[in-house]
């Protein structure tokens, strides 16, 4: 999971960040009050556990300070930001040098940041005041927050995901109808295959990894025939208005949610979880083909980004 860091506010953001830096610096991490905090919201005094790397880590007095935003898709990149390192930042550093209270500084932010901009800044920083810096951004905190499941449960983070939720009455119908015309209709079978050229692009758009496509969307393909040939017979025509109706609530609704999630295998997973959990008894000895329908939606681009 992928969790929206812009909802917690300032202080709420400090306190994960200290839960963070028990671990990769250690227990002896010292957060400080709420209040004007002078550069500093934690300090670490010691051999850091495993920053920069446990081969060869920091030891000394290392400054942690936090810059929350509430901002959604905020960067590392806007001149907001740069105005934070050169006129809060920098500054803090300097007073904290003059006074002998700092040796390194690890700088934490729910801002996105790439490859680039994290050597520019650290390195502005470390120029301007002769103190090593660490910028944790947001794809790093992520990854912390992956790492570490007892910093999840102790800043109380699962509060923060939003329930994916849609209507799954029209797609279990879908399957349920799509799965009586199989099991007795034997013409319904599969032809040449599905093909669709564009679907390396389309997993790299929307991060579905390789493995789950090689290793569960492609067990799916051998039936995707068999839906498309029923979703166009013209007899069926009720179902595939209720097909289309039930893709196009659902692509809005992974729209919505899309980020809370890493790779697309988890949204797809997350609605078959869903449709499966709500409606137990009903898709009992059809759960092969709730997998394989939502794998056919997103093959056929009903759901997922396009292009």
């Amino acid at each position: 999971m992928r969790y929206p860091l812009y909802y917690l506010n300032c202080d709420e953001f400090e306190n994960l960040v200290i839960l963070i830096c028990n671990h990769i610096l250690g227990s002896a991490t010292i957060p400080f009050a709420k209040g004007k905090d002078g550069g500093k919201d934690g300090k670490f005094i010691g051999k850091a556990n495993k920053i920069p790397s446990e081969s060869s880590p920091w030891n000394g007095k290392i400054i942690i300070q936090a810059k929350h935003t509430e901002k959604i898709n905020a960067s590392c990149s806007e001149s907001s930001f740069s105005r934070i390192i050169e006129n809060e930042v920098i500054t803090a550093i300097e007073s904290l040098k003059s006074r002998t209270e700092i040796d390194f500084y690890l700088l934490f932010t729910n801002r996105s940041l790439s490859g680039i901009q994290d050597s520019t800044i650290s390195k502005k920083i470390n120029d301007a005041t002769g103190i090593p810096t660490i910028l944790i951004a947001e794809e790093k905190i992520q990854m912390y927050l992956k790492e570490y499941p007892d910093v999840v449960r102790a800043a109380e983070l699962n509060r923060l995901l939003l329930p994916f939720e849609f209507d799954e009455s029209d797609l279990r119908d879908v399957i349920i109808f799509l799965h009586k015309q199989i099991k007795e209709n034997k013409k319904v079978v599969a032809q040449a295959g599905f093909e669709y050229p564009g679907l390396d692009k389309k997993n790299e758009l929307n991060k579905l990894s390789k493995n789950y496509f090689e290793d569960v969307i492609k067990k799916s393909l051998e039936d995707f025939d068999k839906i498309r040939q029923f979703l166009s017979d013209s007899i069926n025509q009720d179902i595939e208005e209720i097909y289309a109706d039930a893709a196009s609530e659902l692509n809005a609704k992974i729209a919505l949610k899309r980020e809370q999630f890493y790779e697309f295998e988890q949204v797809l997973e997350t609605c078959y979880d869903n449709m499966v959990r709500d409606n137990a008894d009903i898709l009992k000895g059809k759960k092969k083909l709730v997998r394989t329908l939502l794998h056919y939606m997103y093959c056929n681009c009903d759901i997922g980004i396009k292009e």
